[in-house]
């Protein structure tokens, strides 16, 4: 009992308390007897440490009990005894206790049951109070509770404020990033999202709309990646497809940059037209006005407004993609995809087309492209930093220039028309000159423009031959008639002809050469004005276009118009009379070669003093064509001397001649008088030398006809006919056909046949034989071969034709002197 009175750990009321001292009381009066001899046993000094620690309340006791069980044996009951009696010893004092107390107890009761009543009636009226209170506090509860709820609904309405005022700037960046992708401002769009996922969203990362927001934020940049992309594509087709718009706006500026210093260039000309019209030449000036006009109408086109190739395209795209790919960290992926379709562009673009070589406009559109391609190239390159480079730009313009070459130098090879190849020519120049401007190096195309123009002059040179054959087709080899003044004038400056006796003859009068002769003069200074074309804009100074010019012309005359001449000569329906023409008209072109040089010095005023200056080989091509037609002549007369030779008709058994020339022969040297008539407007030269090869030939034909292998038989008669017409040539060779032969040399042309002849005319024989082989022989020229085959062919004749010689003494002696002869005339033959 003491055990729980002593701790401070129970709190028991007093009635409760008084009960348990009660019993206690109780239960201690009937132990009393039994126990009292324990409190007399001796205390063992050990329990009685143990009791104490025990009573101390000490926790925990278990080493305590312990020691007391493993001290000795009999050590529990031992202490059980302590414990007893030191229970004992409690109890008693309690029970002191209770009696001094006791009194003091029972009046304390009767005291608390006297209020019981008081007791009872003060909780009636306490819990009728709280029931009355209750009463009256439940509608303050009721308002308290209202209250209460508001005010959380007020604390609740300030958070979620509070908390949307945070959400809503993230909110309004959210919806502002949406319309940004409506409106395709994709570049603003990934700003916003930067913003969002660094300023932003830290702030809302708690709530579940942010998150997903989160969560959308990488598949919106994949969006904005691919229709930036597509955007990327659509632009690169669209600039695929318009690039030779923007090539063609790009090479109209770079010709209106160039406007000014050609109008000065043209209105040059027109004054040096002005002057070449002083040197009697009006076609210049005509071409010096319209190549004015069409200056000045260009002039007035160039003053348009050019449109720029950022007014045709627009890169926005591009810019966009590359800000995009820039700040999504792929900017090198974006880099190798536009380089690599550009690339694949640019071979496209460098692809001609099959028949590219047919029309103009076909290159045309090809430079267009390619200028459009690497114009917006020098645009990126310079607008965007990285896109592409100054070292891309450059291996590609490389690339692209070994292609260009390539196809120009295989396409230009068939162009046969050489207006197609001048076109192209100022296409590669305007090509150049763009492209230039740009940056780019165009040397290797004004290289290749060298090689272009010789294939130009090649065309030139091919259609020059076309006029000059129908020049030379429509003449009619004949002196230009001339029957007044007016006429007179426009030969004259067509040609520059310069005779006085002709001026000083009146009207009508004949110009010596033919209508060919202005017209191809006049052909060969428009071929120079064609060559000059070609010069024109390839950066050449006067003294390179100079030998140009003079080298161009060169070939002109001694291949194009050379080969047209030999090839006029040549042809069967030019006769003798066209050849003497021929001939004429070549010594006045021959003549008129100064004065296109001087036509050339006048376009370059490069002076022909100059040491470099190239000359015109004019002068050896008509000296050629004249020396061939000269030859022609010789040909073609001996040819006719021979159709007039196959006329002959010999009667070669004949007793007697018929004492007057063959017919034949009459006709032939007729001929010859007129034809010879004719060589009189030729050099002196040419004529005696057309003359003594006709007369040779005449005598030649003769010897051959005596000499015929299938002529068996000649009779002395047919000697004696044949000896008249051989009299004919000789009276026609002394009677000076042409004029200038000193002395016999004509009649030369027949001592072979002469000496013959006589020989055979006079039968000395003796005197042949006897002299042969002395340089003052009378028939030095008879060659024995010769004279043994007449001589056999006269005696088979006969012995056919005289049966009866044999019977004549005459007769067969003269038949024994021919065998004589016959044979010695073989010994001196075999040597």
């Amino acid at each position: 009992m003491y055990l729980f009175m002593g701790s401070d750990k129970y709190n028991l009321e007093l009635s409760d308390f008084c009960i348990i001292c009660t019993i206690s009381l109780q239960g201690r009066a009937e132990k009393s007897g039994a126990g009292g001899t324990m409190l007399e046993e001796e205390t063992d000094p050990t329990y009685e440490n143990v009791l104490a620690e025990i009573q101390s309340f000490e926790l925990p006791i278990e080493a305590t009990l312990r020691s007391v069980y493993d001290d000795q044996p009999n050590a529990h009951k031992k202490f059980m005894e302590k414990l007893e009696a030191c229970i004992r010893n409690h109890d008693k004092e309690i029970e002191k206790m209770c009696n001094f107390h006791h009194q003091g107890f029972v009046d304390a009761i009767t005291e608390l049951l006297k209020v019981r009543t008081d007791a009872e009636k003060l909780k009636v009226q306490v819990t009728d109070t709280n029931r009355r209170f209750q009463d009256a506090g439940k509608e303050v509860i009721v308002h308290t509770e209202d209250i209460i709820r508001c005010r959380i609904q007020q604390r609740n309405i300030t958070t979620v404020v509070e908390k949307l005022q945070l959400c809503l700037p993230v909110l309004e960046m959210y919806s502002k990033l949406k319309e940004q992708m409506s409106a395709k401002r994709y570049y603003s769009a990934l700003k916003t999202m930067e913003q969002l996922e660094n300023v932003y969203f830290p702030w809302v990362s708690q709530y579940r709309f942010c998150q997903l927001m989160i969560e959308n934020l990488p598949k919106l940049r994949e969006d904005i990646k691919e229709i930036s992309m597509s955007d990327l594509k659509d632009f690169l087709e669209s600039i695929r497809k318009h690039s030779d718009k923007i090539g063609e706006t790009a090479m109209k500026q770079a010709q209106h940059q160039k406007t000014f210093n050609v109008s000065l260039q043209k209105k040059n000309k027109m004054k040096f037209g002005k002057n070449m019209y002083i040197k009697h030449d009006r076609i210049p000036e005509e071409k010096s006005e319209i190549v004015l006009k069409h200056s000045l109408k260009e002039e007035d086109e160039n003053e348009e407004e050019v449109l720029t190739v950022q007014d045709l395209v627009d890169f926005s795209p591009v810019y966009r993609c590359l800000h995009i790919y820039s700040v999504l960290g792929d900017e090198e992926t974006f880099e190798n995809y536009y380089r690599k379709q550009r690339k694949k562009q640019a071979r496209l673009v460098l692809q001609p087309q099959s028949n590219m070589h047919e029309t103009v406009d076909g290159y045309r559109r090809y430079f267009t492209q390619i200028v459009g391609f690497f114009v917006v190239e020098d645009h990126i390159l310079h607008v965007t930093q990285g896109l592409v480079t100054r070292a891309y730009t450059d291996e590609l313009w490389n690339m692209a220039l070994s292609k260009i070459i390539a196809v120009l130098r295989a396409h230009s090879s068939y162009c046969t028309d050489p207006d197609l190849v001048l076109e192209l020519k100022n296409l590669i120049v305007i090509f150049a000159d763009t492209l230039q401007g740009y940056g780019f190096p165009v040397n290797r195309l004004f290289d290749l423009l060298f090689e272009i123009r010789d294939q130009y002059n090649e065309t030139l040179l091919k259609k020059w031959a076309g006029v000059f054959r129908d020049i030379f087709e429509e003449d009619n080899y004949s002196p230009i008639p001339i029957v007044n003044e007016e006429e007179y004038k426009i030969v004259i400056s067509k040609f520059p002809f310069q005779d006085p006796d002709l001026e000083k003859q009146s009207f009508p009068k004949k110009f010596p050469m033919s209508q060919s002769v202005p017209h191809i003069y006049i052909q060969v200074k428009e071929f120079i004005y064609a060559s000059l074309k070609f010069s024109e804009s390839l950066h050449r100074s006067s003294t390179e276009i100079d030998d140009m010019l003079r080298k161009s012309t060169n070939l002109l005359l001694t291949r194009t118009l050379s080969s047209c001449l030999l090839n006029l000569i040549r042809k069967p329906h030019i006769g003798l009379t066209e050849l003497v023409q021929i001939i004429i008209n070549t010594t006045h072109l021959e003549q008129a070669c100064k004065y296109l040089e001087d036509f050339i010095t006048n376009i370059t005023n490069i002076s022909q003093e100059t040491v470099h200056t190239t000359r015109l080989y004019g002068l050896s091509t008509f000296k050629d064509a004249r020396h061939a037609a000269e030859g022609e002549i010789y040909t073609k007369l001996n040819q006719k001397i021979d159709e007039f030779v196959q006329l002959a008709d010999y009667d070669w058994t004949m007793s007697e001649p018929d004492g007057r020339a063959s017919g034949y022969l009459m006709d032939l040297i007729n001929f010859l008088r007129s034809i010879f008539q004719v060589f009189t407007h030729l050099p002196g030269k040419v004529a005696q030398t057309a003359c003594m090869s006709a007369c040779q030939h005449l005598s030649t034909s003769l010897m051959q006809m005596l000499l015929d292998s299938e002529l068996k038989q000649i009779s002395m008669g047919a000697v004696q006919q044949f000896n008249l017409d051989v009299i004919q040539c000789e009276l026609f060779a002394s009677s000076e056909p042409v004029p200038g032969f000193q002395g016999d040399t004509l009649q030369l042309a027949f001592i072979d046949l002469r000496q013959l002849l006589d020989l055979f005319m006079v039968w000395d024989w003796s005197t042949y034989l006897a002299d042969y082989g002395q340089p003052a022989s009378k028939y030095l020229r008879v060659n024995p071969n010769t004279a043994l085959t007449l001589l056999e062919k006269m005696k088979d004749t006969s012995k056919k034709n005289n049966i009866f010689a044999q019977f004549r003494k005459n007769d067969r002696d003269k038949q024994k002197l021919i065998e004589t002869v016959v044979k010695q005339l073989r010994s001196l033959v075999n040597g």
